[in-house]
């Protein structure tokens, strides 16, 4: 590249660290995407950012995708690369995007693992062994009650619970979001526990370790896999696999995709359409199970 081309560089990652005033962790994200797109212009002697073209963007794009490169990172490197351009655009040095209309590979969109209604119930309503035991059960039943997040439950304030409308305030939701849930029998029985055994702590979190500080979101972590294990389930079991359960057996039941999508705090309808397929693969399964003419007869 010129050097006019790589003061280009450098003045975009100004801009970004400066007045667009990005995390460190996300400049070095946009670093390490356009360095990508660097290579391909080394190895294809194109010395400056106005010789590139939608075509090379395709290539590019195309080629790390042979690599093995997954359609969530490409996606990423297209959005850098637009973000240069339209930051050059915006300056007057070029006038188009030549990475605009360029898309990356779709990539087969993995169905959520849930735990089935048995499983939930075997998980939730084992007798806890220790006051320890009784706060991780508040925790999970709070999960599959209210579809919370890892992050939101580990955030949660002693003032963030209203006992007596039986709701909760999630107030650092995804992208700053804040939402209001309900809070199901079952959870509000479990949270009543709990707080009876919480010790008087200068932290204002809900769950609390045995030194009084915040459980942190590992914790909470190893404690359901812990749990899981404890009440004999074989497959691995994380947070989100509780939130996944409520949506799906919420949907299943309720078949209101717009609700579902207000209490999973989703920006976009398109997120929680995932929870469709879950429903229309357990409809098939009882299909296949209780049609006449879906059986297939042995001789």
């Amino acid at each position: 590249m010129t050097s006019d081309a790589k003061q280009m560089l450098a003045d975009f990652f100004q801009y970004l660290e400066f007045e667009k005033r990005l995390s460190l962790h996300t400049l070095k994200s946009y670093r390490r995407d356009i360095n990508h797109l660097l290579s391909y212009c080394a190895a294809h002697e194109i010395q400056h950012w106005q010789e590139v073209k939608s075509i090379d963007i395709r290539n590019h794009i195309a080629a790390r995708h042979k690599q093995g490169i997954s359609s969530k990172s490409l996606q990423r490197e297209l959005s850098a690369s637009r973000s240069f351009y339209t930051y050059l655009l915006k300056k007057k040095q070029f006038d188009s995007n030549p990475a605009r209309h360029v898309k990356a590979p779709k990539q087969e969109r993995k169905l959520p693992k849930v735990l089935d209604v048995d499983q939930i119930t075997g998980l939730l309503e084992s007798a806890p062994d220790s006051f320890l035991e009784i706060r991780d059960l508040a925790m999970f039943e709070l999960f599959y009650s209210s579809g919370l997040r890892l992050s939101e439950l580990a955030a949660l304030n002693i003032a963030d619970i209203d006992l007596s409308s039986k709701t909760i305030q999630v107030l650092h939701g995804k992208g700053g979001k804040q939402r209001n849930l309900p809070v199901g029998s079952k959870a509000l029985l479990a949270l009543n526990k709990w707080l009876n055994y919480r010790t008087d702590s200068q932290d204002s979190a809900i769950f609390t370790s045995k030194q009084g500080k915040r459980l942190s979101q590992r914790s909470i972590q190893l404690r359901l896999q812990r749990w899981g294990k404890k009440n004999g389930l074989s497959e691995h079991v994380h947070p989100h696999m509780l939130r996944h359960s409520f949506a799906s057996h919420l949907l299943e039941s309720s078949q209101d995709i717009r609700a579902v999508q207000e209490l999973l705090g989703h920006s976009n309808i398109s997120t929680t359409q995932i929870y469709t397929h879950l429903d229309f693969q357990h409809l098939a399964k009882v299909y296949d199970k209780a049609h006449p003419r879906a059986k297939k007869k042995t001789d």
